[in-house]
């Protein structure tokens, strides 16, 4: 395979893999953190 070729198969494969990342989206929505935390006592 000579170099063209390779180039416009990862080309491809880059081009398939933004589609599915654009289309599957990776959002999901955001939760509040609802914990308590230990402060100095200064900070009181």
């Amino acid at each position: 395979m000579n170099s063209k070729r390779i180039m416009g198969v990862v080309a491809t494969i880059i081009g398939v893999l933004l589609v599915v990342a654009w289309i599957d989206g990776g959002q999901e929505p955001l939760h509040p953190i609802e914990q308590e935390i230990a402060t100095p006592g200064a900070a009181r």
